[in-house]
């Protein structure tokens, strides 16, 4: 019996996966189909992707040219499999050509044309048609329109026809802004906070609701996938009962005009910084204390500002600056290990999981292209389609973020250094 092999994402399966597959198949007997992972995906950089992996591989099933499916997990997999398997040919499209000349070694190696006039990529296209308008700060909105041309039927525009808004603007205008928008049917994606006090965020989502549009918060760490799988192995109690949180984050970018946008530090880096605290520990905390070091009082500009939490099991610290610098890792400290997240934690792609037996750490990598802003602008095309946010950052967190800006600005737990 002669085995086949091929592999592909079959994402919105259509006319020219299924000739391919059919392909495969007259080239031997006994056809493994290989389904790559949402994981190993998005460490391939490709984030467009519009099924999930059990909804892919249920419709390659469903066509029934393929004897076998398997899921492609990791990179090197294809000559574990081939042995694995007894492959006797590998084949994919003739776009890989070249690519996976190196198997010829272990198996045949084939590359068939693909159908000329069908894609994936187009056909999501099609189906995504999202048009955004940005505002705010160019520096930053200059970034999120150069990731946006990597996320499919996502457009920017600078005319008033746009269906969704980006905002970037100083955090004072968050609120007006994204009111304003929401009231006219757009969906927003803003940069944290949403608003300086929990009252108005918490209207906002109350308008968002009503007029059935997404809101979102750009903080872009919280959709990197290190970061969501740091998140979920803290919880997991890969490391014990967690102790202990400890985020920092710190730039010197203090120029004189930052004072009258008002990007003072607990607005740029308080919600980063905040959001593995709230995230893993939750948002009830007992007590807070937040001591800063004021550069404008009139503007209310902190240089650096250091807030300590208490929890009833655990506590947790941030610290923030713009004019003071330190090194911006994170460390999540528990019963029985901790995580290490080294600078710059918030643009990471690599954590340990640390123990007392050293032989027992763990390293993980996960690619992270263009700083997460591109995994952020597809999270928030994906819940557009859908009519419902998958969200990333749950309200209730985005609400105790504006609720921790607030006490700094009314001076509640605050104390000058």
């Amino acid at each position: 019996m002669k085995k086949v092999i091929t592999y592909g994402t079959y994402d919105l399966l259509h006319y020219g996966h299924v000739k391919l597959l059919e392909r495969a198949k007259a080239l031997g007997d006994y056809l493994i189909v290989g389904i790559t992972s949402d994981a190993y995906d998005m460490t391939r950089g490709k984030i467009n992707n519009q099924q999930s992996l059990m909804e892919r591989i249920a419709a390659v099933e469903a066509l029934g040219i393929a004897d076998q499916i398997i899921v492609e997990e990791y990179e090197g997999q294809k000559i574990d499999d081939i042995k694995r398997f007894a492959v006797d040919i590998f084949t994919v499209g003739s776009d890989w050509k070249g690519q996976f000349d190196y198997l010829n070694d272990i198996c045949q190696v084939v590359y068939l044309d693909r159908t000329e006039g069908v894609s994936s990529s187009e056909i999501r296209t099609e189906k995504r048609k999202i048009k955004i308008k940005v505002e705010g700060s160019a520096a930053i909105g200059n970034k999120f329109i150069n990731e946006s041309k990597y996320v499919n039927g996502v457009q920017i525009v600078d005319t008033n026809d746009e269906t969704a808004m980006y905002l970037v603007s100083s955090p004072q205008k968050h609120y007006s802004q994204i009111k304003e928008a929401l009231c006219e049917g757009k969906h927003v994606l803003c940069e944290s906070p949403l608003a300086l006090n929990r009252a108005e965020c918490d209207e906002l989502f109350s308008i968002a609701n009503e007029n059935n549009c997404i809101l979102m918060e750009g903080i872009k760490t919280a959709y990197s996938t290190a970061y969501a799988r740091l998140v979920l192995l803290a919880k997991s109690g890969k490391i014990g009962s967690i102790l202990s949180i400890d985020a920092t984050c710190t730039s010197m970018k203090y120029t004189g005009n930052e004072s009258e946008n008002q990007w003072n530090s607990i607005s740029a880096w308080g919600p980063t910084a905040l959001l593995p605290i709230f995230q893993i520990l939750g948002t009830d905390y007992l007590h807070k204390s937040i001591c800063t070091r004021m550069v404008d009082s009139s503007t209310m500009y902190d240089g650096f500002t250091k807030i300590d939490f208490v929890y009833p099991n655990a506590v947790a610290s941030i610290k923030v600056a713009k004019e003071a610098k330190s090194e911006g890792d994170l460390i999540i400290t528990g019963t029985e290990g901790y995580i290490y997240v080294p600078a710059p934690w918030w643009k990471t792609d690599y954590f340990e999981v640390r123990y007392e037996n050293m032989s027992e750490n763990k390293r993980y990598f996960y690619q992270l292209d263009g700083e997460g802003i591109r995994y952020e602008i597809i999270a928030f095309a994906r819940a557009i389609e859908n009519g419902k946010a998958d969200f990333y950052i749950d309200t209730n967190v985005s609400k105790a973020i504006c609720g921790v800006v607030e006490d700094y600005y009314n001076n509640v737990d605050v104390y000058h250094i």
